[in-house]
């Protein structure tokens, strides 16, 4: 009864760019923590096998310490490791892989699937049907040659491949390499361990995706897992159960602000998420300055809790009320310069105007303040 993990599209070496210095650093540290999680894992569940189903890799140009990092990473697990290349990583004639066999940072127990074939693992009684990418891109079935190919009838027959299920996948994902929906079934394949989907998705009761142990972009389709897959014997349908393996959440929230109980609904939303989280917020619509002086409060605070939080408020105006312009004692000039800013929100220069407002703002609150004191 073998029983083995299924994990893929791995990305190390991916750069956050998009993020503050230290930020992006401990999200690609948390890669790092995620391949040791997966060794982990393969331990406690007694796995007899991990298997990677492509792009372990972000680029063919990752750091020779990228490399040698992420082979550490699995020292946990003794068992064998058999890694496809992918469309990031494919097995070109020369290619991070060759490179790290280079390097001698492969381990013995690690098999890199360079060529298309079968991994035979007699030990752990599995058959490993690779078909690996040796270009980004491809526009046949790679996998076709999977019914062709024979193994002994005591092994698992899983097959290893990375690409798009034609007919079930969107039309947005990482590469164009097509992948047969029955290809199970013509295969003769007790279960497919599949990569390039981000998420954990189950295509037939042999055919999944594991999708990226570790989120790494603001779409809700089940990233931050490996799958345990249990095959009670030949012929037989695999047990698959999904393990959590991802550090942090990533959310990305468009929110409109129209009365104050918008706001109070967001604030109260954003108090419940786990520190662990990378938020993306942008916000329209209007806020009074009370609100805005709320939200920024809030903003702050959260930059504290938060891995990361990133809010865009170029499509929110401010919007005063009465009470917020009684309140900063706005007369005269003053207040014939907030209603010019006011209704300046509408036209072009709607960022600059809604920032000057918000600075005259504080200013007269500070001015108020410091008068009181």
């Amino acid at each position: 009864m073998p029983k083995f993990l299924h994990t893929a599209d791995w990305q190390m070496g991916r750069a956050f760019s998009r993020f503050e210095t230290e930020d992006g650093a401990a999200l690609v540290e948390a890669r790092f923590e995620a391949i040791e999680k997966i060794a982990r894992l393969a331990n406690e569940h007694q796995c007899d096998a991990v298997l990677v189903a492509g792009d372990v890799f972000d680029a063919q140009t990752v750091a020779d310490r990228t490399i040698r990092r992420v082979f550490n990473a699995t020292g946990a697990f003794s068992g064998p490791w058999v890694m496809l290349p992918g469309n990031h990583d494919a097995a070109l004639a020369e290619s991070v892989w060759t490179r790290a066999q280079r390097l001698g940072a492969v381990p013995d127990n690690v098999h890199a699937a360079l060529e298309p074939g079968v991994i035979n693992l007699e030990p752990q009684g599995l058959a490993i049907l690779c078909a690996p990418l040796t270009q980004r891109n491809t526009y046949s079935d790679l996998t076709e040659a999977f019914s062709t190919w024979e193994t002994p009838e005591r092994l698992i027959r899983v097959g290893l491949a990375h690409g798009s299920v034609q007919g079930v996948l969107s039309d947005d994902i990482d590469s164009a390499n097509p992948i047969s929906p029955n290809r199970a079934e013509a295969g003769r394949l007790d279960y497919l361990a599949l990569g390039d989907w981000h998420g954990t998705r189950q295509v037939d009761g042999r055919t999944w995706y594991s999708g990226t142990p570790e989120p790494e972009r603001f779409r809700n389709n089940s990233a931050g897992y490996a799958l345990i897959v249990d095959v009670p014997g030949p012929g037989a349908l695999p047990q698959v159960t999904p393990l959590e393996t991802g550090r942090y959440q990533w959310h990305q929230w468009r929110e409109t602000l129209t009365v104050e109980s918008d706001l109070d609904q967001l604030l109260e939303r954003l108090g419940e998420l786990p520190e662990p989280s990378v938020v993306d917020l942008r916000l329209e619509g209007a806020i009074t300055l009370a609100g805005e002086e709320r939200l920024t409060n809030a903003l702050s605070v959260a930059e504290a809790r938060f891995r990361s939080i990133q809010c865009d408020r170029s499509g929110l105006q401010l919007a005063p009320t009465d009470d917020d312009v009684a309140a900063l004692k706005a007369d005269g000039y003053v207040g014939e310069v907030i209603e010019h800013l006011r209704s300046h929100q509408q036209d072009d220069d709607a960022e600059a105007a809604r920032d000057a407002l918000a600075i005259l703002a504080g200013l007269l609150k500070d001015r108020k303040q410091e008068t009181s004191e």
